[in-house]
């Protein structure tokens, strides 16, 4: 319902007409309205099932149904009973509608239709609430899943057919309303939009429209920008005027976003060394998916020296480059690129949880905190069990998952959409090295100053990890009793970074709202069903039905879906039973899982390190001609050079390995440039970095990092000749003699 779908019958397949998805945000948070229309064209009852995926955060508050003339709304109930209700109705010729959660994994839902007339009509409407991630510029993300490749089937279930995007049948309305306290600053997609409309003088209102033709080839992803983006903020819900007080929703609730800011000097990407463990998906099914190679590639050339890494493949079996962790130099890095090279999708199927357990059980590398990296295309079978696995371990590990293959989402970059499938998985890996190269943030602690007889009870889980440039968010329910007159409020967010103690303090008023409905306590709810269900399969056995009692009564009283309730409705306005038998329709899953566990990698951009390239950038590009021509004559390169795969493990580049042609120049050429006071080391560094800055920007942050390490190796080649501005000074002269002309 937040995709495309299509109806299939046993024998014709039957599509929405023009599915409907508006999109409210608010700040940072977004309601998501979805509405399908079908109708079946067969000439007996049907009982159609549709299977989608929904963001696996999402809090789904709505459910309801047209049939005919009649309007029906779910309600929420234990799972078990819901599936008994909607058995007995079909069992007695009522028309029913079920909608539940998979219990493999909490992206995933069904929906039961049945006994759907022959002829007649039917319209779904689906809402839920979602925060929106922050992305590595700042913008937040909403992704509409609309690829219409199933990515896996869960168990039990099959798929009859699958429409390619060319043979879609219908259209989709996408509609998007953004509201802020800070101006809108713009709004970008993967997809063709229409103007973006400001409705009001000042830009805090706009709305954006999905231009039509819309071909379903790729998912609907849009990036918001506000103007003084991410400032914390404090938003405190009024309780439901039905609900007791003292219960989730009688309460008020606060919603706290926190943005930790942390010291530019101690956050540079190279101050953290530690032990890097790649764990690759090497099942069948990533037989069809695009090669790792090159996100390998980049991986390993952006490691700093002093690292240690190994890599593993997995299917249902594992197996590793080295017996241990090996440390990091040329030797290693291209003996681990050879044996990648040769790596095939042969191990089977897809079990994560086997070598996860053999990675976890490993010994520590003293002093190197270990940084797991893991890319799958998401066809598993125990994602539940797997995600608690890792949880279970965030305190002694950083882990990452990311999805690769058909039907994955392209990132934006510079506001354009690549059509090379294997751009997310770059951008979004390359941003989590980041991120595992910074500075380990600990001693996390959260202390509120209520007014005295007021109470906040915490329900999100505990903030164990702070990332730079993203959002921590708290969730509390507010007890006592809240005069008018009490207003300040604060909440103070400590923690160590680098041997260095830092408060982070939010200033916030404590009148409670009723201007945004339910959507925090939805949120809230939505937060601690989740900490509940994975409570409940750490304790599996012990006390397994108090917890899903609580689960259950949670989930019904703040109408949010759960592992273990089920919205159901059934028709009993539908007249004289429904005769014969059904025919069964299924509709494929479409999108695709993309996980991100613990560590976020969507970080500010790095400025200020790369100090030797950016110097040598300013004063060679404007002066000096060569870099001119090599710019001009190059034809348009691959989109992943070979550059990159020149780059030595120390960060170097050297004169005699294809750097001259990657530039457009002969060897003699470049040779010939070269100041005589400056090694030929330092010297190719140099030009790749110019290189690099002036031809690839678009593509800076896959090679920010190894720029980064070239130019600290540069520096410290200054640094050893005993003239910090050697490079600098020693590079102008000479060049201007090349006898190269401008093109």
């Amino acid at each position: 319902l937040s995709m495309s779908c299509t109806l299939v019958t046993a024998h014709t397949p039957t599509g929405p007409t023009s599915p409907t998805v508006e999109l409210q945000v608010k700040d940072h948070v977004a309601t998501v309205i979805s509405t399908l229309n079908y109708q079946n064209k067969e000439d007996k009852p049907v009982e159609a099932v549709f299977v989608f995926p929904l963001p696996g955060d999402a809090a789904v508050c709505h459910f309801s149904a047209g049939i005919g003339e009649t309007h029906i709304v779910a309600e929420l109930k234990e799972k078990q009973q819901a599936r008994e209700e909607y058995d007995d109705a079909l069992s007695s010729g009522q028309q029913a509608v079920l909608l539940e959660e998979s219990e493999e994994t909490p992206d995933l839902f069904f929906l039961s239709v049945g006994n759907l007339l022959p002829g007649q009509s039917v319209f779904i409407r689906l809402e839920y609430v979602t925060i929106l991630a922050v992305e590595a510029d700042n913008g937040l993300r909403f992704c509409l899943p609309a690829v219409l490749n199933p990515r896996y089937q869960p168990q039990g279930v099959s798929f009859d057919i699958v429409l390619p995007a060319s043979e879609v049948p219908y259209s989709l309305s996408f509609s998007a309303r953004v509201s802020s306290p800070r101006p809108v600053s713009k709004v970008e997609s993967s997809c063709s939009l229409e103007p973006l409309q400001f409705l009001n003088s000042d830009h805090t209102e706009a709305a954006v429209k999905l231009a039509a033709g819309h071909k379903f080839d790729r998912d609907v992803e849009l990036l918001i920008y506000y103007k003084d983006a991410h400032q914390p903020s404090a938003v405190v819900e009024a309780g439901q005027d039905s609900a007791e007080p003292g219960t989730l929703m009688g309460d008020p609730v606060v919603m706290l976003s926190l943005y930790p800011e942390f010291p530019e000097s101690l956050m540079s990407p190279l101050a953290t060394c530690g032990e890097f463990v790649f764990l690759l998906d090497r099942s069948e099914s990533m037989s069809s998916s695009v090669s790792l190679q090159d996100t390998l590639l980049l991986l390993l050339k952006s490691l700093p020296t002093g690292s240690y890494f190994n890599i593993y493949g997995f299917g249902s079996r594992f197996s590793q480059i080295f017996l241990n962790s090996v440390e990091y130099s040329e030797e290693s890095m291209e003996e681990a690129l050879k044996k990648v090279r040769l790596m095939l999708a042969d191990l089977g199927g897809t079990d994560i949880l086997q070598p996860l357990k053999y990675i976890y059980s490993q010994p520590f590398i003293s002093n190197l905190p270990r940084q797991l990296f893991i890319l799958t295309d998401g066809k598993v079978e125990n994602p539940n069990e797997i995600l608690d696995f890792v949880k279970n371990n965030a305190g002694s590990h950083r882990c990452s998952f990311f999805g690769i293959g058909e039907g994955t989402s392209s990132a934006l970059i510079n506001g354009k959409r690549r059509n090379d499938r294997t751009v997310n998985v770059f951008l979004t890996v390359m941003q989590s090295l980041k991120s595992a190269l910074e500075p380990v943030v600990k001693d996390i602690s959260v202390i509120w100053d209520l007014p005295k007889g007021v109470s906040a009870t915490v329900l999100s889980p505990p903030i164990t990890t702070i990332v730079r440039g993203q959002r921590s968010t708290i969730y509390a329910q507010l007890s006592g009793k809240i005069l008018s007159s009490q207003t300040d409020c604060s909440v103070t967010l400590n923690y160590t970074l680098g041997n260095r103690s830092f408060k982070n303090q939010l200033q916030f008023h404590l009148n409670p709202s009723k201007e945004t409905g339910l959507t925090v306590h939805r949120l809230a709810a939505r937060s601690l069903i989740r900490s509940l269900e994975v409570e409940e399969r750490d304790n599996r056995g012990k006390s397994d039905e108090d917890m899903k009692k609580k689960v259950v009564e949670l989930s019904v009283q703040s109408g949010v879906s759960s592992g273990h309730t089920a919205f159901i409705a059934v028709n009993k306005d539908s007249g004289d039973a429904v005769q014969g038998p059904l025919v069964h329709g299924k509709i494929p899953r479409l999108g695709e899982i993309f996980w991100h566990l613990n560590c976020s990698p969507d970080l500010k951009i790095v400025k200020d390190k790369i100090i030797v390239a950016k110097a040598i950038f300013e004063i060679c590009i404007s002066n000096i001609p060569i870099f001119h021509s090599i710019f001009r004559s190059l034809c348009e390169p691959p989109r992943r050079d070979p550059l990159l795969q020149l780059q030595k493990a120390s960060g170097c580049w050297l004169l005699d390995e294809g750097l001259p042609s990657v530039l457009g120049k002969t060897s003699e050429e470049v040779e010939e440039s070269k100041p005589a006071e400056v090694s030929s080391e330092v010297w190719a560094t140099i030009l790749a970095l110019i290189w690099l800055h002036g031809f690839k920007m678009d593509a800076k942050d896959e090679w920010e990092l190894l720029a980064v390490k070239a130019a600290s190796w540069v520096q410290a080649q200054n640094e050893h000749s005993g003239n910090v501005t050697f490079v600098s000074n020693s590079v102008q002269g000479p060049i201007r003699i090349l006898p190269f002309k401008r093109k």
